[in-house]
């Protein structure tokens, strides 16, 4: 009898799915959004803004939770790439996706409950989750309370910047 094992546990796994349903509708409904002045718009700007702003939210909580989970289960260790022999590890991965998985090669790198991830996908999820996620959060909160945002940011008036750091 073969035995399943999970490499990711179920608040992590369920966290994915709910971020990628939410992610979804925030990219339909800010499409939509930006592109308000057309007539070929599959929703109203009413209900685009009700829905982007409700999944926003709902997002940014997730992450919160997904951040506090990380941090109380020690999952978080994972994404920190470490610094000692990284640019070649970097370039080994890199190489192994340009030319070695075309070729039949072992992968250079292989999953473990130690090691969940290759330093490729450490140092992009480690950007995208501790640098990317929490300005899309703060840009979009200033965003739908702009009273909130700083009157002048790099130079710029309004709430303008903050629009261009959420896109």
């Amino acid at each position: 009898m073969k035995i399943k094992m999970y490499l990711y546990p179920l608040w992590l796994r369920s966290w994915h799915w709910i971020n990628a349903a939410l992610f979804f509708v925030l990219i339909a409904t800010g499409i939509s959004l930006h592109y308000s002045a057309t007539s070929s718009l599959y929703l109203s700007f009413e209900t685009a803004i009700v829905a982007h702003n409700t999944a926003g939210i709902l997002l940014t909580l997730n992450y919160i939770f997904y951040t506090l989970f990380n941090i109380i289960s020690g999952n978080y260790k994972h994404y920190i790439p470490p610094i000692k022999g990284m640019t070649m590890k970097l370039i080994k991965q890199a190489r192994y996706y340009v030319w070695g998985v075309f070729r039949g090669e072992d992968h250079p790198f292989h999953t473990t409950e130690e090691q969940k991830f290759n330093p490729l996908q450490q140092v992009s999820y480690f950007g995208i989750m501790f640098f990317m996620m929490p300005l899309v959060c703060i840009s979009g909160t200033l965003l739908m309370f702009p009273e909130l945002a700083p009157e002048k940011f790099l130079g710029m008036g309004g709430v303008w910047p903050m629009a261009v750091l959420h896109i």
